[in-house]
């Protein structure tokens, strides 16, 4: 397992085992996805949406309707949670 330490400045080294697993190299861009809450995976933002392909199968069954969008919206702005 690989492991890193935030600076003061809220920044972090990717350990090298993990950006040759990434291909990074200096000046590329990652993203933060968040799996669930507390779990989030580094993807590179240098690459193709479709390599993502599959990268949230089973998180759920059905497409998201535009109710239910707006139910979470109204959820969260109503500062429920």
């Amino acid at each position: 397992m690989s492991a890193a330490t935030v600076t003061s400045k809220g920044q972090i080294t990717i350990p090298v085992q993990v950006r040759t697993a990434l291909g990074l190299e200096a000046g590329d861009r990652v993203e933060f996805v968040e799996l669930e809450k507390g779990q989030f995976a580094i993807v590179p933002a240098t690459r193709s949406v479709r390599e993502a392909e599959g990268l949230f199968r089973g998180k759920r069954t059905k497409p998201v309707s535009i109710e239910e969008m707006n139910a979470v919206i109204r959820l969260r702005a109503s500062g429920s949670r």
